[in-house]
């Protein structure tokens, strides 16, 4: 995925007049945050506010700043029927014209948002490792792709994945950084079980995700407690992962499913609540720190859709 900045970049060394279109403040209920920004040419834009009515407005403004040679403009857009937009929020929008001012500034926005993204760990790059790699490579996150065959990896990747072709990927899993999330689904069931095991008694993780069936997640826990695994952490292991849709064991349906479920477990660790699990009690979707069950966490709706039926 090509960055705003490396888009401005090219525009820039072809002549080619640019604005940065930003949201500089989002009050209420706004199509999208404070710091969404797309990059308008004459021709095409890049990157999106939040599409509609406003973002047709904004596109159209940064036009006309190229046409009249102006350098920043600001936009006040309460969203509301004037507009045809029924949000009911206020936006501030910043329109930069694009120098090498603005590009350095951008880049270094962009490699701090970046450096802030949460940190996945994929272990695998098999058929269903690939098809989650390019589901979770649009995605707000960092990448950590991770294999002990290099010959698996495709041969281009994005700014926002990093490959490593490791002879101990177990290894990988106890360097990688404080309240990292964990995919696992290698070529072999003894890796899996050794990686589930490293990541899960880390204590840190936010979210272990281990591929395969129910049998397979007895088998682990059988192994964990013979380990001297702590029970309590097998409440925080997911297995199998992307089971919303357990009839249809298609590579891409299982990564949409995947990518889904880890989106739900980033959003709940933001709040600081408590990532999916499975209560081994009921064998059915829970979330740990809930004792009454599924039917007290405010995530119910959505954990029952992304886990499955019990």
């Amino acid at each position: 995925m090509t960055t705003l900045s490396e888009t401005m970049r090219r525009l820039l060394d072809a002549g080619t007049p640019s604005v940065l279109v930003t949201v500089a403040q989002a009050l209420g209920s706004t199509p999208r945050e404070a710091g969404a920004r797309m990059l308008v040419d004459a021709k095409r834009s890049s990157g999106t506010i939040g599409s509609g009515r406003l973002e047709h407005e904004a596109i159209a403004a940064a036009r006309r700043l190229i046409e009249t040679g102006g350098a920043l403009e600001e936009m006040q857009v309460p969203l509301g029927p004037s507009i045809g937009q029924c949000c009911g929020g206020h936006v501030t929008v910043r329109l930069e014209r694009a120098d090498a001012d603005v590009l350095v500034r951008l880049e270094s926005i962009e490699q701090e948002e970046l450096a802030a993204l949460p940190a996945v760990y994929l272990f695998g790059a098999g058929h269903v490792g690939k098809a989650i790699a390019y589901a979770l490579t649009p995605l707000p996150l960092r990448l950590v792709w991770v294999d002990s065959r290099a010959e698996e990896f495709p041969e281009t990747m994005p700014p926002s994945v990093t490959k490593i072709a490791a002879a101990d990927p177990v290894s990988r899993v106890r360097m990688a950084e404080m309240g990292g999330y964990f995919l696992i689904l290698t070529h072999s069931h003894t890796l899996d079980f050794d990686l589930a095991e490293a990541a899960l008694r880390r204590g840190d993780a936010l979210y272990v995700g281990l591929i395969g069936s129910r049998t397979k997640r007895r088998k682990f826990e059988h192994l964990y407690r013979a380990r001297n695994g702590r029970a309590a952490d097998l409440a925080r292991l997911v297995c199998p992962i992307g089971a919303g849709l357990s009839r249809d064991k298609r590579p891409p349906v299982i990564a949409a499913m995947v990518a889904a479920e880890l989106l739900i477990a980033i959003e709940r660790a933001a709040r600081r609540d408590a990532p999916i699990a499975v209560d081994a009690a009921w064998n059915g979707p829970g979330c740990i720190g809930h004792s009454a069950g599924c039917g007290a966490c405010p995530d119910a709706p959505a954990n029952t859709m992304i886990r499955g039926a019990v």
